[in-house]
Formats: C-alpha cells, sequence, structure tokens
C-alpha cells in the first residue's frame, strides 16, 4: 500500500514538473513575440543611376595656324564671350619653310611682272588692231592667273612672317578667338608650347575646353535590370557625391538603344536634364547618383515584407486582436521596395501584426 501511494505521489510530481515547465517555456517564448502596426505611408520603385555632372556641349578650342603660344588670355574659370580673344599665336617656321615661303613669293613676283609687261604690251597692239581678240584673252588670263600666285604668295609669307591676313575680305590672324558665351574649363597650353594647326588630315592642338555651365546635365548608366522600366519624361532625384544635402531634380530625356559592358556589367547610358541647377554651385564632372522614378505611391496601407509568410501562391499574416489571441489572415500585396510592402486587400489601418522571433536551429553538428 506504501509503495502504491509512493508511485502515485511521484507520478504526479512528475506531470506538475513537465507542465510547468512547458507552461513556463511557451511563457518565455510568448515574452518574445514583437508587434508592429498597419500603418498608411509611401512606397517608391525606382532605378539607380550611376554618373557625373557635365555640360551638355563642351566645346575644344584649336588653332588655324602653326607656331609657339606668345600670350594667353583667358584662364581656367574665366567667363568669355563670343569673340573675346583666348591666346595669341606666335608663327614658328621652320627655316625650310620660311625660305620656300620666300622664294616662291619672288618666283610669283617675277612671273607677274612679266605677265603685266605682256599685258600691257599686248593693250597697245590691241588697239592697233595688230592682235586678234582671241590672243589678246590667252595674254589676259595669264596675267590673271600670274596676278592670283602672286597674291597667294604674300598671303602665305604675311602667316609664316606675321601670322595674320586677310584672304577675299575675311581675316585669317594668329589670335585663337572663343567661339561661343561660356567658362574655361581646361586649358592645355602653356606660353612656350607649340601648337599644331587644325587641318583636313590631322587634329591639331586643343588648346582649351569651353562649355556652358549654365546648361548642365546628367549622364550615366543604368542597370540591364531596370532599362526595361524606364521611359522618357520619367521624373529624377539627383545626389551630388561633394554636396550630399544636396538634392536635384530631374526629367529623364535618353536612353541609349545598345548596351555597354562595364566590369563584366550590362549597362544602358542615360541622359537627365537638371531643373533649376543654377541654384546649385555645380561644377562639371561632379559624380552623381540619380534615382529614377518608376512608380511612386503615397497614402496606403504598409506593412514590413519580413513579416508575410507565403503558402504557395498565397501570402499570410498573423494579427493579434484586443484579447491578444492571434490568427493567420491571408491579404493581397502590392508594390515592394524590399522593405515594406503595400498591402491592397486584407487589413485595416491600425491592426497589430505578431512578428515571431526566428526559429533555433538545434541538432547535433
Amino acid at each position: 500500500m506504501v509503495k502504491k501511494i509512493i508511485g502515485i505521489t511521484f507520478i504526479v510530481i512528475l506531470v506538475g514538473a513537465v507542465l510547468f515547465f512547458a507552461i513556463n517555456g511557451s511563457a518565455n517564448k510568448d515574452e518574445t513575440i514583437q508587434t508592429e502596426t498597419c500603418q498608411l505611408g509611401e512606397i517608391v520603385d525606382k532605378a539607380l543611376a550611376v554618373g557625373t555632372i557635365v555640360p551638355r556641349h563642351e566645346i575644344a578650342v584649336k588653332s588655324k595656324i602653326s607656331g609657339i603660344v606668345k600670350e594667353i588670355y583667358a584662364d581656367i574659370g574665366d567667363e568669355v564671350h563670343i569673340g573675346d580673344p583666348l591666346i595669341n599665336i606666335a608663327p614658328d617656321p621652320t627655316p625650310l619653310e620660311y625660305a620656300e615661303s620666300k622664294r616662291q613669293h619672288e618666283i610669283a613676283q617675277v612671273t607677274f611682272e612679266k605677265a603685266k609687261r605682256d599685258m600691257d604690251r599686248f593693250e597697245t597692239l590691241k588697239e592697233k588692231k595688230l592682235i586678234s581678240d582671241q590672243e589678246f584673252e590667252n595674254i589676259k588670263s595669264a596675267y590673271d592667273e600670274a596676278q592670283l600666285r602672286m597674291s597667294l604668295a604674300e598671303e602665305r609669307l604675311a602667316l609664316i612672317e606675321k601670322g595674320q591676313t586677310t584672304i577675299a575680305s575675311v581675316v585669317v590672324e594668329n589670335v585663337i578667338k572663343s567661339p561661343v558665351d561660356g567658362t574655361v574649363l581646361v586649358r592645355n597650353v602653356n606660353v612656350g608650347d607649340p601648337v599644331v594647326p587644325l587641318t583636313s588630315y590631322q587634329a591639331g592642338t586643343e588648346v582649351m575646353s569651353l562649355a556652358d555651365m549654365s546648361d548642365l546635365i546628367f549622364k550615366g548608366t543604368v542597370d540591364e535590370i531596370d532599362v526595361g522600366k524606364l521611359d522618357f519624361g520619367m521624373p529624377v532625384e539627383i545626389t551630388i557625391g561633394a554636396l550630399p544635402n544636396v538634392k536635384i531634380e530631374g526629367e529623364l530625356t535618353k536612353v541609349s538603344p545598345k548596351a555597354q559592358q562595364n566590369e563584366g556589367t550590362t549597362v544602358f547610358e542615360i541622359e537627365i536634364n537638371l531643373k533649376d541647377s543654377a541654384e546649385t554651385n555645380l561644377r562639371a564632372g561632379y559624380s552623381a547618383n540619380a534615382d529614377i522614378i518608376i512608380v511612386k505611391k503615397t497614402d496606403i496601407l504598409l506593412i514590413p515584407e519580413r513579416l508575410i509568410e507565403f503558402v504557395e501562391d498565397s501570402a499570410f499574416v498573423e494579427i493579434q486582436d484586443s484579447l491578444g489571441i492571434i490568427t493567420k489572415k491571408a491579404v493581397e500585396l502590392g508594390l515592394s521596395d524590399g522593405i515594406n510592402i503595400e498591402v491592397v486587400d486584407g487589413l485595416q489601418e491600425g491592426e497589430i501584426l505578431v512578428e515571431r522571433p526566428p526559429k533555433e536551429i538545434t541538432g547535433d553538428l
């Protein structure tokens, strides 16, 4: 009888201990449960573009004559206008070039003087009707040609000696003038540097670079994953690396039809017009990031995306009522930004969502 009582007592104690630890463990787990509230907010689907701020048009200034830089009238950062002098190029011909030009001028002068004497003599003969009109026309053509060769030789010699001349009322001079209104961005030469002229068979020396700094754009690239979502006119928010507290609005204006390879990644070039950029002290070459707004929704019901449980094609969340009872509820989802997600149907503003603690992984390794 005593053994039976002891056995029953042991069983009661064992069952009580199991229930105690089970209830206590459940309570501890319940204490780790956190909650989130359904609330209205804003969500944006955007594509990231990486690039730089550049002038819309940058002009490379080159010389039309060869020589040595004699004077520089404008420097980096200076504002210039059309026709303002930039650089004075002093002619610096080789001895052979000067000798050839000088002798060609002398030969052309001798030829012209002979043609002029012939012309004067044949004019007298023509007045006396001792030659035909055809003979006189031939002499006149030779005289006109000699005169043109003489002018060409004089112009060439003047360019070599002085660096300037007038050809058919067009002044060709050794002072390079600004072709546009803008700012000097780059100066590539110093006083004493040689300059190669721009011709039909050579690029020539780029002496300066000019641009209108009031007309800047964003040029960059966007990943191929996002390019299919882009369309002209989409709003853009631009962040400048050197000005972290400044955001500039823009508008997408160009998307390249051809991809490029950038460090093993396929990207597409884009251009963005900047709005009200004149109010910000922007400089050409600033690195920048552009958030292209694809879709933007405001005043929508949002919940953290981590609280969603997916079962096949359906999405569920756990909600807690005022009595603390937790139930699972199906929801219809919408736009997501990777952190929060839109709830189209199934929840109301203010409902309490349950966030379970992460499951512990147990087992022997």
